[in-house]
């Protein structure tokens, strides 16, 4: 089995980092929209409505990222606030178009004016050649998240074997 060597100098870890600014972003957005009843969830799911055609139900959450069944749960809870409607597709019945109020457009337009500020504030510190860099890096990690033929996996597999864990030994 091998041993983890205390020497090891610690590393700032990409995937801390991440979450960590992320944590920090989604709980100022919710404080700067705690005022107006509206969460960093709720303007992330009206910003990806589209304001004027609406957008087709089953469109929203691959955009965002989120299992159907939580954005149907989310979506009820929209509709019951008064934020969306749900309108049948004109030429395909079956289709369902996820549709803005006007306090669904008003709680949109808060929550993308308070995008836009934060992008603003962050262009006033950040260089343009740096935000490059950034999106360089943010688009090189999510090309290993995607690691089509799950290399990780079997790269993890063979580091926890080095320290005696297999599948079969780890009690689920």
């Amino acid at each position: 089995m091998g041993e983890l060597r205390k020497s090891e100098k610690k590393k700032q870890s990409i995937d801390l980092s991440i979450k960590a600014t992320w944590l920090g972003i989604s709980k100022m957005y919710n404080l700067l929209g705690a005022d107006f009843d509206i969460s960093h969830s709720i303007g992330f799911v009206l910003l990806n409505i589209d304001p004027i055609e609406g957008t087709p139900a089953t469109k929203i959450a691959p955009l965002m990222g989120m299992e159907a069944r939580s954005l149907t749960r989310m979506l009820k809870s929209f509709e019951e606030k008064g934020l969306i409607e749900r309108v049948a597709d004109k030429t395909d019945k079956r289709k369902v178009i996820i549709r803005l109020t006007d306090f669904g457009q008003a709680k949109r337009e808060m929550s993308k004016q308070t995008v836009k500020v934060f992008q603003r504030r962050v262009e006033e510190k950040v260089s343009e050649d740096e935000l490059g860099v950034f999106f360089h890096v943010i688009d090189k990690i999510n090309e290993v998240i995607r690691d089509p033929k799950g290399q990780m996996f079997d790269e993890i597999r063979d580091r926890l074997k080095s320290f005696g864990i297999t599948e079969e030994n780890v009690p689920k």
